[in-house]
């Protein structure tokens, strides 16, 4: 084993939480060093792939304080952190401004009602395009950024266990391109991303049959902060508390072009979604983030179908940016319609006794306005319930895709990592899709990822610079 380094602080992923934090960390005259397990220049990550928004709970960051952490409280049904919801709340503009005076550029984007999208935005076609676009400028400006700040970052290296001296973090013990090295240091972060990329965690905590949800995402988040955590003492939270993801063409584990666009999220919310038997398994009137953590806990998440009808199809399926209705056929998805919801059922193979009378309920529940009677309850608050009576009738067979995990390491409002009786780990830090206790709850609440690990990446950093003559605690 070699000793690779010594640095007031060791970040560990070098996504858009780690190289916040380590660019405000050099500004404040830390020296920070970035492990990154990605090997290339341009390595993967969710950051980089990402569309770019910046937002809470899909709304302007600008919004009064109250109103947004309301709203987070209210989509997590209280699940989310009071004070992990206020710093965020509190600190978004000014990350925002940090950001742009950090050299990052923005656009607004009408089209998705967007404020703060990162530029260069990503161009409106299916399939994967993130070079020269929003996320991959964001990593090179903060890199180069860091570089001149006299910061550093080391690919090809993999944290694999957490150095304690007593009960505290004093480094990290990382595989650098295969030669096993110590990191010593008076403060680690852990921003390494979510859990999603890790079968076990998911098959514990998300789906029975993780192998048959789609990785809509960087493949790079395989928990390894969470499981060097949770090793020397921390709190995991939220663990159960799902993902952030969308409802895909199925199709999608042949065909690159059909992720991470287009979404079948706003047809499902507008029809329903059956599963083998024909029947509904949740409320897709709670939009599809919800519905695509229903598809995953499914004994088979692959055998869900989206039903729905031709005005469904000429207006929810071509709702948004990238919208089903056309892209989806377009990109080689495959759409099946029939004049019967009889013939559709044959041919789906569906039970076509089940789905006739699935539909017939559903139509019934939505002429009566009285759809949350039915079971499961089909809410309309947020997407109007529609009935499937034009034809001819539409099926996609569907999957859960997956982008990051809502659940991970329990965290302070500065970072600080808690063990189980909510008492920090001295000099170790999280941020980003690593931690939990902010996004989730029985209905998984999406807050926002990138928002999310700027903050923190920023507040971790401000709180190591202001703690940087004594030792962190």
């Amino acid at each position: 084993m070699e000793t690779g380094d010594i640095s007031d602080t060791v970040i560990i992923g070098g996504g858009m939480a780690g190289m916040v934090a380590a660019n405000r960390a050099a500004e404040l005259g830390l020296r920070p060093l970035v492990l990154e397990k990605g090997a290339d220049e341009r390595y993967a990550c969710n950051s980089r792939y990402s569309g770019g928004a910046l937002h809470i709970c899909m709304r302007d960051i600008q919004e009064e304080a109250g109103t947004l952490i309301d709203t987070i409280l209210a989509v997590t049904d209280g699940a989310a952190s009071k004070k992990l919801a206020q710093a965020l709340v509190t600190d978004a503009p000014r990350t925002y401004r940090w950001l742009k005076s950090s050299g990052i550029r923005f656009v607004r984007v009408p089209a998705i009602n967007q404020n703060y999208i990162l530029a260069p935005v990503r161009p409106n076609r299916t399939g994967l395009h993130w070079v020269g676009r929003g996320g991959d400028v964001l990593l090179r400006t903060l890199e180069a950024r860091l570089i001149g700040l006299g910061g550093r970052i080391v690919r090809a290296a993999r944290a694999t266990e957490l150095i304690m001296n007593g009960s505290a973090c004093k480094g990290v013990v990382a595989d650098v391109a295969g030669i096993t090295k110590t990191f010593h240091a008076k403060a680690v972060l852990l921003a390494d991303g979510g859990y999603q990329n890790a079968p076990d965690l998911l098959r514990q905590h998300v789906s029975p049959r993780p192998e048959l949800i789609k990785q809509r995402n960087a493949s790079t988040g395989t928990g390894d902060g969470a499981r060097m955590a949770r090793a020397v003492g921390a709190q995991l939270v939220g663990m159960n508390s799902g993902f952030y993801g969308h409802i895909l063409c199925r199709d999608v584990f042949e065909n690159d072009r059909l992720w991470p666009f287009p979404l079948l999220d706003y047809v499902a919310a507008s029809g329903i979604v059956v599963d083998g038997s024909g029947n509904r398994f949740a409320d897709e009137g709670q939009g599809g983030i919800y519905v695509a953590n229903n598809i995953a806990k499914l004994s088979d998440p692959l055998s869900s179908v989206v039903i729905f009808d031709e005005a469904i199809w000429q207006g929810a399926g071509r709702y948004r940016a990238i919208p089903p209705n056309p892209h989806l056929v377009l990109a080689g998805g495959t759409v099946t319609y029939h004049p019967s919801m009889s013939g559709l059922a044959v041919e789906l193979g569906l039970p076509e006794t089940n789905l006739q009378r699935t539909v017939n309920q559903y139509n019934a529940a939505v002429a009566a306005g009285k759809p949350r009677d039915l079971n499961p309850s089909r809410t309309a608050t947020t997407y109007k319930a529609c009935s499937i009576e034009r034809p001819p009738f539409y099926a996609v067979r569907v999957c859960a895709g997956i982008t990051y995990t809502m659940g991970g390491i329990a965290t302070d409002e500065n970072g600080r990592v808690l063990r189980d009786d909510s008492s920090p780990i001295s000099g170790l830090f999280a941020a980003g899709a690593t931690t939990g206790g902010l996004e989730g709850g029985p209905r998984y609440g999406y807050v926002g990822g990138l928002m999310k690990s700027a903050v923190f990446g920023l507040r971790v950093a401000e709180y190591l610079g202001k703690a940087s003559t004594r030792e962190f605690q």
